[in-house]
């Protein structure tokens, strides 16, 4: 147990207190925006975007680029689901649907797409020599995807992040972010229970 310990709070003892704060802070927001996305509401998008620009700051004090590229997108993708979600709380156009054919395609394109830019960025700082730099890259190019389905209210992104948070559980405790694997754990049940509330209403 000791040892179990000793392995969440050893890369904290060295860290800057600031940065410990706005991890945790960070951590907290954004277990407040999966938890706001499960209930389809709209404050997803301003938590989720104070969240992400955090862990903009985080990664890049940890030379996580794939991160920092993850986080920038997500702070992006918040402003247009925003703006998405907007137009149906004002009676218009956007629901829960499941994705079509274009859609996945779409995701597909995205997915890729995000991979090969994700290598060629880690080549250029000359950083894809780590095992955990390949599963930064699929998990990206995941969440990548899923962000962009969740902004479309396309109930296919909450299985895109059960994948991705299920590699990102070990794969933030190993980069030193034991905080973040915590949360990981945590996005992967509302994920989960989020699935299931939405297919809920796609039922009804």
């Amino acid at each position: 147990m000791n040892e179990l310990i000793d392995f969440f709070v050893a890369p904290y003892t060295s860290a800057p207190a600031l940065d410990i704060a706005l991890e945790i802070a960070a951590v907290v927001l954004g277990i407040f925006s999966v938890w706001y996305a499960k209930k389809e509401n709209i404050l997803v998008f301003p938590t989720g975007i104070i969240s992400t620009s955090l862990y903009i700051y985080i990664c890049f004090k940890f030379s996580l680029y794939g991160d920092v590229i993850i986080n920038s997108y997500y702070t992006l993708m918040s402003l247009y689901g925003w703006y998405m979600w907007r137009r149906f709380i004002k009676g218009s156009t956007i629901e829960v649907s499941y994705a079509s054919i274009k859609d996945m395609s779409n995701a597909l394109i995205i997915f890729v797409g995000t991979a090969t830019f994700v290598v060629l960025v880690y080549f250029y700082f000359d950083r894809f020599d780590r095992l955990t730099d390949y599963f930064d890259t699929f998990t990206t190019a995941v969440f990548f995807a899923a962000m962009w389905l969740m902004a479309n209210k396309k109930i296919e992104h909450w299985l895109f992040w059960i994948v991705g948070n299920l590699i990102s559980i070990p794969l933030y405790f190993i980069k030193g972010l034991g905080f973040s694997g915590l949360q990981f754990i945590i996005f992967l049940i509302l994920a989960v229970q989020g699935y299931f509330e939405w297919k809920k209403q796609l039922v009804k």
